[in-house]
């Protein structure tokens, strides 16, 4: 079992960022350095719906347009917009794409020239998957 302190003490040797899900409506899942503004990443969901939306934080996020979206072998095309701040992409979390980055933690977003990776490390894999559980339609 994991205590709070020691998630803390982990976020810290990872300078700050960590993954936390909040079992909320709508459900999220974020790549956050907790109690700040300050994201990388944010799946979001309404629970069941089976659909869940992947925003990309930069502060150059690019154009919007037809996005290539990858897991593994497995590979998506889906609208992106952008907004100042971030891209985002919505997946439907029974496509094989979505399914490689529950297994994986990795994800890439090309549009264009531009591409942008996600990755959820090993120890917070658990909490993606929930994510997914919780989402599916």
């Amino acid at each position: 079992m994991i205590f709070p302190a020691m998630m803390a003490a982990i976020a810290l040797m990872q300078g700050g960022w960590t993954w936390t899900l909040y079992e909320d409506d709508p459900l999220v899942l974020a790549n956050e350095i907790p109690d700040t503004p300050q994201l990388r990443a944010v799946l979001e969901c309404e629970p069941g719906s089976g659909v869940a939306r992947v925003d990309l934080y930069d502060p150059r996020p690019g154009s919007a347009g037809i996005a290539t979206i990858i897991s593994g072998s497995a590979t998506a095309t889906g609208e992106s917009e952008v907004a100042a701040d971030h891209r985002s992409v919505a997946l439907r979390t029974d496509h094989p794409v979505f399914g490689q980055f529950v297994l994986t933690g990795g994800l890439d977003v090309a549009v264009g020239d531009r591409t942008q990776a996600l990755k959820v490390e090993t120890a917070h894999l658990a909490k993606l998957q929930r994510f997914a559980e919780l989402c599916g339609g």
